[in-house]
C-alpha cells in the first residue's frame, strides 16, 4: 500500500476511529484490545504502557509505526500519542478520550537522493469519540469543533528546513464522523463524514534561488461517504496480495465550492499570480478486484491569471471540468472493463485571450464544449502490482495485456461555430497483428457528424490564419471521407473496418 494511503487511512482511523468488535455492554479493555487488533491488521506496530482500573484503561506513550519498502527505497511513518483513555460510560458505551495534540513523524530513505524526516502536528479542539453497539457490530461517533495539521519540522539530509522555507497549514472546522464496523472473514467498514470548511496555506521557498510558490484557499461543506473491506490478515506492503485477500474500498467526496489564491516566481519560468473559484466539486474513488476508478469533476469554475511572460491578464470559466478513468488491476483470463472520459462544458475565455488570435472578432465566441467518453474490454496478462512480476515484465518484450473491445460512447467538440459529434464500436482480433502493423485488427464502425466545418474554414482563410491552398486540401479530404447530411453545412461520415481488414468511408474502400 502506498505511503499516502497509510497517511490518510491509517492515521485518521488511529487518531479518531479505532475499530471494533466487543460486547453489548462494552468494556474499556475490549475497546482497547480491538483498537490494537485493527491497527495491527492495518500494518502498524504498536507499543504502549497501560494501566487498567475499574471501568477504564489508561494508555500512555503509545507509538504506532509502520515501515515501507519499495523500489524507491525505505521509509517509515510514526504516530506518538502521549496519553489516551478508554472510559466506560455506564450506559453500555465507551468514551475514548483523545489527546488534543499529536505529533506524526515520517522518514524516508530513498535509494538515491537525500534522506528526509518530517514532523506534523495534529491539534484537535474539543474532540469527542464514543463507541457503541453490539459484539462485532459497532458504531463510532466522532466530533470536534476544529482540527489543525501543521508542519512542525522538516529535515533534509541532516539540514533543518525552517518555516521561512516550507510551510504547510491545514485548518478544519465543525468535524463530524460516524463509522460502522463489523468483523467476520474481513473487517467491513462504512463511514459518513462532514467538515464545514477546510482552510489551507502552503508555501515553499528555494533557499538557493529566488524561486517560490504559495497557495492559500478554502473548501466549503465537505462530505465523504465510504465503504471498505479490510482483510484481517494481509501484507499491507503488497497491494496485489491485499486484493487477493479481499481488500476493496469506495469513497464519494463532495464540496459546495471554494476558492484559492496562488503565486509563484521562478528564475527560469518567470512569475505570476492566479486565483480561482468554483461552486462545487465531486470525487468518486474505488479500488478492488474489479479495478481502480477515479472520477473527479468541478463545477462553476472561474480562473484569473497574470503572468510576467504575457502582456495581459488571462481569465476563463467553465460550467464543468472533469476527468474519469477505470483501470483493471489484476491478471484475469476474462475480459475486464476499462474506460476514460474527459469533460469540458461551456468553456469561455476573456476577450483579452481572444484578441491574441482573433482581434477583429470574426470567430463566434460562444462557450465551447469538449466531451470524450470511451469504454471497452481488455485482458490483463500480468499482475503488474506484484513487484516480482512487474520487474520481470520490464525486462521482457512480453505484451502486458490485450485490447478486446472499444466503444466511443460520446464524442463532442463544439467550438468557434463548428460542431463535431460521433459514436461507435470496435472489437479487436489479437491473433492478427499483421494487417495493422503490430496492432490487433479492429472490426466495427464510428459515425461522425460535422456541422459548420466549411463555414469555419472560410473564416480562418478570411482571417489569414489558414492559407487558401490548405483550406482547399481540407475540403477535398472532407469530400473524400464525408457525404452531405441534412441541414446547411452538414457532413456525415461512417468510418468502418470490416472483417477482412478493409477500411471504408461511407461504403467506399480507402484502404
Amino acid at each position: 500500500m502506498s505511503r499516502i494511503s497509510h497517511l490518510f487511512s491509517g492515521t485518521a482511523l488511529a487518531l479518531c476511529l479505532p475499530a471494533t468488535a466487543a460486547l453489548a455492554d462494552l468494556t474499556a479493555e475490549e475497546v482497547w484490545a480491538d483498537w490494537q487488533s485493527y491497527m495491527s491488521s492495518a500494518g502498524y506496530t504498536i507499543t504502549a504502557s497501560e494501566a487498567v482500573e475499574a471501568g477504564s484503561v489508561s494508555v500512555s506513550d503509545m507509538t504506532l509505526d509502520v515501515e515501507f519498502a519499495d523500489d524507491t527505497g525505505a521509509g517509515a511513518f510514526k504516530v506518538v500519542l502521549e496519553s489516551i483513555n478508554f472510559v466506560e460510560q455506564g450506559d453500555g458505551t465507551v468514551a475514548i478520550e483523545l489527546p488534543t495534540n499529536t505529533t506524526m513523524n515520517m522518514s524516508f530513505t530513498p535509494e538515491t537522493g537525500e534522506d528526509v524526516t518530517v514532523a506534523v502536528d495534529f491539534d484537535q479542539t474539543a474532540p469527542s469519540l464514543v463507541a457503541s453497539g453490539d459484539p462485532g457490530d459497532l458504531t463510532y461517533t466522532y466530533a470536534a469543533e476544529a482540527a489543525r495539521m501543521a508542519l512542525q519540522s522538516l529535515t533534509i539530509d541532516g539540514v533543518s528546513v525552517g518555516p521561512e522555507i516550507a510551510q504547510v497549514d491545514v485548518t478544519m472546522t465543525d468535524l463530524a464522523q460516524v463509522v460502522q464496523t463489523s468483523v467476520g472473514e474481513v473487517r467491513k467498514m462504512s463511514q459518513d463524514m462532514s467538515i464545514a470548511s477546510v482552510d489551507y496555506d502552503f508555501a515553499f521557498n528555494d533557499p538557493e534561488s529566488d524561486d517560490n510558490f504559495q497557495i492559500k484557499g478554502v473548501m466549503n461543506d465537505l462530505k465523504l461517504d465510504g465503504t471498505g473491506d479490510l482483510p484481517i490478515e494481509t501484507d499491507v506492503q503488497d497491494m496485489n496480495a491485499m486484493l487477493n485477500d479481499g481488500f476493496q474500498a469506495q469513497a464519494s467526496f463532495t464540496t459546495t465550492g471554494g476558492n484559492y489564491d496562488m503565486s509563484f516566481s521562478s528564475e527560469e519560468d518567470g512569475s505570476g499570480t492566479a486565483n480561482a473559484t468554483s461552486t462545487g466539486a465531486e470525487f468518486d474513488f474505488s479500488i478492488g478486484p474489479d479495478g481502480l476508478l477515479y472520477d473527479v469533476a468541478q463545477s462553476g469554475v472561474d480562473m484569473n491569471m497574470l503572468l510576467t511572460e504575457l502582456p495581459l491578464p488571462l481569465s476563463f470559466s467553465a460550467a464543468e471540468i472533469g476527468t474519469r478513468f477505470l483501470l483493471p488491476l489484476q491478471k484475469s483470463d476474462d475480459e475486464q472493463d476499462f474506460g476514460m472520459a474527459v469533460t469540458l462544458t461551456d468553456f469561455s475565455m476573456s476577450d483579452a485571450i481572444w484578441s491574441l488570435f482573433d482581434p477583429t472578432s470574426q470567430l463566434p465566441r460562444n462557450p465551447a464544449t469538449l466531451v470524450v467518453d470511451l469504454s471497452g474490454k481488455a485482458k490483463v496478462l500480468f499482475d503488474f502490482l506484484d513487484p516480482d512480476q512487474a520487474e520481470a515484465l520490464e525486462q521482457s518484450d512480453t505484451v502486458p495485456g490485450e485490447l478486446n473491445a472499444l466503444t466511443v460512447n460520446k464524442l463532442e467538440l463544439d467550438a468557434v461555430g463548428a460542431r463535431l459529434t460521433g459514436a461507435g464500436d470496435f472489437v479487436f482480433d489479437n491473433t492478427d497483428l499483421i494487417t495493422f502493423d503490430g496492432m490487433p485488427r479492429p472490426e466495427g464502425a464510428v459515425d461522425l457528424t460535422l456541422v459548420g466545418g466549411n463555414g469555419l474554414l472560410d473564416k480562418l482563410v478570411g482571417m489569414g490564419l489558414l492559407p487558401e491552398d490548405q483550406a482547399m486540401g481540407a475540403r477535398m479530404m472532407m469530400g473524400l471521407f464525408a457525404v452531405p447530411g441534412e441541414g446547411e453545412d452538414t457532413l456525415n461520415s461512417k468510418i468502418e473496418v470490416n472483417g477482412e481488414g478493409h477500411v471504408l468511408a461511407n461504403g467506399q474502400r480507402i484502404r
